[in-house]
């Protein structure tokens, strides 16, 4: 069983990049919005009655596959490496795999901000995440990473099985190519 986690900032492509590897191995993708999409028709994006059955959705999930006999689940996530509470949450969800015996990987994907907003504009993001249609929102939340830090600096991101991509000029495919010859899969 493996556990990938894909992060990076909004619209650096990590659905794109999760579906390429699902196509090229046995893992099952499930990507941040399938949790966000399922609840924020009821719920405004942000309430805690949202940010709660997203939660929830999110952990049961990564339960019911760590215990599953599937090779493996990829996550994707905008992770604020610098709040520790998101720190905790990723512990949470990895943990839930570790105690199965499962081997984690976590996936980096950086691109400039440029290329981010040609990405969000991108059919098939707004064909799977209906909230990112309205752009001018979308559009903002890609400067998050004026308040948060959304990718590593160098040397200062000590987890195994760590693999940091710019895959500002790559295709998906070229990425989860990159991720199978690296770790070996």
């Amino acid at each position: 069983m493996k556990f990938v986690i894909i992060f990076g900032p909004s619209a650096v492509g990590k659905m794109s990049v999760g579906k390429a590897l699902a196509e090229k191995t046995e893992l099952k993708l499930y990507h941040n919005h399938m949790s966000i999409e399922a609840v924020r028709p009821v719920f405004d994006f942000g309430t805690p009655e949202f940010n709660r059955l997203v939660e929830l959705n999110r952990i049961e999930m990564f339960k019911a596959a760590a215990k599953s006999n599937l090779e493996g689940l990829i996550f994707t996530f905008v992770w604020a490496l610098d709040l520790p509470k998101e720190f905790e949450y990723i512990n949470r969800a990895v943990k839930i795999f570790e105690e199965q015996n499962a081997e984690i990987f976590y996936i980096e994907l950086e691109a400039s901000l440029a290329t981010r907003l040609v990405r969000n504009k991108h059919e098939i993001r707004l064909l799977e995440k209906p909230s990112k249609r309205n752009l001018e929102v979308a559009e903002s939340v890609l400067h998050y990473e004026q308040k948060y830090q959304l990718n590593t600096e160098k040397g200062k991101f000590n987890l195994p099985n760590h693999l940091k991509i710019n895959n500002e000029n790559l295709s998906p495919e070229q990425v989860a190519k990159m991720v199978v010859l690296h770790f070996r899969w």
